[in-house]
């Protein structure tokens, strides 16, 4: 049950519902503490009653329909994908009508499948969720508001995926191999958006935290907004293949306060923090005095670790001496001089190149006091390399990308 001001809102567990039935609900009078005066919940098997629809859509059809008012083939996102079968022989389209769709969505596993909303800003797509909530743990992570696990062949387009809450608070994670976002709105905290596999994104925003794209790689981004407090990135691949590739691409410092309790979780060798749990008295934030808490989503005056594009500490043992990121033709605004670091970790192997970084009116920037072990590229000498990063199919190991608009 979830209540914003005088709506609840009731998500029955999956498979609880049978189609071709009448319900009652019955709710007692103490249940919503905060209802209007007068409501004394209800009581009887006639005060609300609704009936489902009388049978599921056709095993082999390639197309649902998610409304969140009910006029589609199912109400919610999660239960459209739990309909549709893993590897479908045709590629099915699951078609989102504007709505806010407040659930964490996960699936793993499935093949040949489009997740397309009907309008990138109105089909809203979100739940507050991390590590706080649900720990990491083996297998799959959970502490996402929207999880693409293990899969092959997904498209995601044209809708916006948000994680309301902070610390690690992934927004969307992708893994598996040959996915596609396009035109999607991607908000979380730390970590907002998590690749593992081959991914290319194109025409997308990502706004985060710190972390902002944390991944294994290799992931292509074309023509994509990227806006970040914290530093835009922490690349893991290893040399088995490429890491971040960005061409085309803007990348803002945003110069806002950190949430509470998180100014401190993009410093050189420090977890992220520990979020109270719902109801505990929230902790003391970042650089303030013993008993000045704030409560759960205020923010901290303390100054940030800067928007640096890519951070590399040497972390709980966690080295990555083949870390990549390549940016192309992209435009930088609020990026400190140096570009790039904390680097901690080994770096006889490590790519951190750029080719024609400009401002956001197209002027060169000063590079002057980049990072040593940063790389700036030029032309002639390096114009095999800028077109080599410049194509996907390179990048992604083989694959070419073909995105449906």
């Amino acid at each position: 049950m979830i209540v914003h001001g005088n709506v609840a809102t009731i998500y029955p567990h999956n498979h609880m519902l049978q189609y071709g039935h009448k319900y009652s609900v019955q709710i007692d009078a103490g249940v919503l503490t905060t209802a209007p005066a007068g409501f004394s919940g209800f009581t009887t098997d006639r005060g609300w009653t609704f009936t489902t629809k009388s049978a599921p859509p056709a095993a082999s059809v390639t197309k649902v329909v998610v409304a969140a008012d009910g006029s589609g083939d199912f109400n919610t996102v999660q239960v459209a994908l739990d309909f549709v079968p893993d590897n479908p022989a045709q590629r099915v389209t699951i078609y989102i009508k504007n709505g806010t769709y407040e659930e964490i969505v996960f699936f793993r596993d499935k093949a040949n499948l489009t997740i397309r909303g009907e309008d990138r800003d109105k089909v809203q797509i979100g739940y507050g969720n991390n590590s706080g909530f649900n720990p990491p743990m083996p297998g799959p992570s959970r502490r996402c508001a929207f999880s693409a696990y293990n899969s092959t062949g997904i498209e995601l387009i044209n809708f916006s995926v948000s994680n309301y809450f902070y610390g690690q608070a992934e927004g969307l994670l992708v893994s598996g191999s040959k996915n596609t976002v396009s035109h999607v709105n991607i908000k979380g905290s730390g970590d907002a958006l998590n690749l593992r596999g081959s991914v290319y994104l194109t025409d997308c925003k990502i706004i985060g935290d710190g972390d902002t794209i944390l991944g294994v790689g290799p992931a292509f981004f074309n023509h994509c907004e990227l806006e970040s407090i914290g530093p835009f990135m922490w690349i893991r691949n290893t040399d088995a293949n490429h890491g971040n590739v960005f061409v085309n691409c803007t990348f803002t410092a945003m110069s806002r306060p950190m949430p509470q309790n998180l100014a401190s979780a993009f410093a050189p060798g420090n977890a992220a923090p520990a979020v109270p749990a719902v109801g505990a008295a929230p902790a003391t934030p970042p650089g303030g005095a013993a008993g000045a808490a704030q409560t759960p989503g205020r923010t901290s005056s303390r100054v940030p670790m800067s928007a640096v594009l890519a951070r590399l500490p040497n972390n709980h043992g966690l080295n990555y001496p083949y870390a990549e990121a390549v940016l192309i033709n992209c435009h930088l605004k609020g990026i400190p001089p140096i570009g790039w670091g904390p680097i901690d970790d080994d770096t006889s192997h490590l790519h951190l190149w750029e080719y024609n970084s400009t401002d956001p009116d197209g002027h060169p920037i000063d590079i002057s006091q980049r990072h040593p072990e940063s790389k700036q590229l030029t032309t002639p000498q390096d114009a095999e390399t800028i077109a080599d990063y410049s194509n996907p199919t390179f990048v992604l190991g083989g694959w070419t990308p073909v995105v449906d608009q």
